[in-house]
């Protein structure tokens, strides 16, 4: 663990929901997975007033210990709660802090819409977003569970600022806000924190900013922290994305045919990273041998003991049927490795 994020001592670092020391290729996923038809009909049940918001959060909890059930049989072992009560990663939390309101649908891309948040006023956090969430997801495994956050930056530029006026003095209110809902995951057990901050690639003039943000959210924090950046110009910003104060990157590799390990290779890539080796906006079911392959790459510029293993982000755009077949050869391929280390 860095400095700037703390390090784990006395009863924390007894907590037995800590990875196994000494478990190389830790296994994990980004957090998102595919949401079963039936939570999707209950959504929907819901909007149209047939059902009660109760009666959606008993199937949202039902779904989420299913979702942990799967993971725990498919073998990995830093476990998410697969985001069942969530819907775009912005405008749920966007509608549960102060100072936001919801516009209409705005089309991501292709038949994809979501709705965009505004900032109305002072952004401000009055209570725990995902903390009961959290805890539900701990209570059905005795394996480690990832807390999942949206990043400030990822916030202030997917949302609209009519209050602020200034990119900069809004990512900034909302990494304190962040910070506190990180703090009280860790408060709650949490001992490895995501913060996803897919828009950091997107504007390379801006890394400053993204930098000192995340700061703000991981200062302090006693827990491993993670950040998980998507698609946009690393090249513009690497090595310079290091100085994020994160101990490890979950970062796509397989959509991009491995092309960020290239780059890699320029300087080197010094925190843990979190490789993507399935490609997931794609149905095809990778081979072992495949994922194989793309494992032993990442080997090849980040040693075994900083490597975790995982899907690109996205597993909830594929079917749960696909996502199953996907993981199970990840795991199968991770523990074939794991035998030659």
């Amino acid at each position: 663990m860095n400095d700037d994020t703390g390090t784990l001592s006395g009863t924390q670092a007894r907590d037995e929901r800590l990875l196994p020391a000494g478990l190389l290729l830790p296994l994990s996923t980004i957090g998102s997975f595919p949401k079963p038809d039936r939570l999707t009909k209950a959504r929907a049940g819901f909007t149209r007033g047939e059902i009660s918001a109760g009666e959606l959060q008993g199937i949202e909890r039902e779904e989420t210990a299913a979702c942990i059930r799967m993971q725990e049989e498919l073998g990995l072992d830093l476990l998410v709660d697969g985001e069942m009560y969530r819907g775009d990663m912005t405008a749920y939390f966007a509608e549960n802090l102060e100072g936001f309101r919801i516009s209409g649908l705005v089309r991501s891309y292709g038949n994809r819409y979501y709705r965009k948040p505004v900032v109305a006023g002072p952004v401000r956090w009055s209570r725990p977003v995902t903390v009961d969430w959290f805890r539900f997801a701990r209570e059905q495994t005795h394996r480690p569970v990832k807390a999942i956050l949206t990043g400030p930056y990822t916030m202030m530029d997917w949302s609209f600022d009519d209050h602020y006026g200034s990119r900069e003095a809004l990512a900034m209110a909302l990494a304190e806000v962040i910070h506190q809902e990180a703090a009280a995951l860790v408060e709650a057990g949490a001992r490895y924190v995501q913060i996803d901050e897919p828009a950091v690639s997107v504007r390379p003039d801006e890394i400053d900013l993204a930098i000192r943000a995340m700061a703000l959210v991981t200062g302090g924090l006693r827990a491993r922290t993670i950040t998980h950046i998507c698609y946009g110009d690393f090249p513009a910003i690497y090595p310079r994305l290091l100085d994020l104060p994160v101990d490890q990157f979950t970062l796509e590799l397989s959509n991009s045919d491995l092309g960020l390990l290239e780059l890699f290779k320029s300087s080197p890539f010094t925190k843990e990273l979190g490789a993507g080796v399935l490609d997931v906006h794609s149905h095809k079911v990778e081979p072992v041998e495949v994922v194989k392959e793309r494992i032993e790459a990442a080997l090849a510029v980040v040693p075994a003991a900083r490597l975790y293993v995982n899907p690109d982000c996205g597993l909830k755009t594929r079917s749960p049927e696909e996502a199953a077949e996907k993981l199970r050869n990840m795991v199968a391929a991770t523990r074939e490795v794991r035998r030659t280390l």
